[in-house]
């Protein structure tokens, strides 16, 4: 039986990317939705999405990719918004993580 195409793939580039600029946004703006917490529920965060433009080439490195997604350098964000992980939230990022076992590229 022949896989069906993914419908996200029919969506044009240019409202992909207006989408994906929103969403950057809103997780600029959400900063107290901390990464941790992204992670535990979603199985990705910010910086997942640093590392999925430097995957689909983007041209600068990691440093500058985190910058672009949080909007400052990495290390301000963590001194300004960034809490420390309680256990109950670092287990439920494993949890979570477990569940991304199937790569969805």
């Amino acid at each position: 039986m022949r896989e069906q195409p993914d419908p996200i793939d029919t969506l044009p580039d240019d409202v992909a990317a207006a989408a994906f600029r929103r969403l950057v946004r809103h997780l600029r703006h959400r900063h107290d939705a901390q990464n941790i917490e992204l992670m535990g529920l979603a199985g990705f965060c910010r910086n997942c999405l640093s590392d999925w433009i430097i995957d689909a080439g983007f041209d600068g490195d990691k440093a500058a990719a985190r910058e672009l997604i949080h909007g400052m350098p990495m290390d301000e964000w963590k001194a300004t918004h960034q809490s420390e992980a309680t256990r109950e939230q670092i287990e439920a990022m494993a949890a979570s993580l477990h569940k991304n076992a199937a790569d969805l590229r």
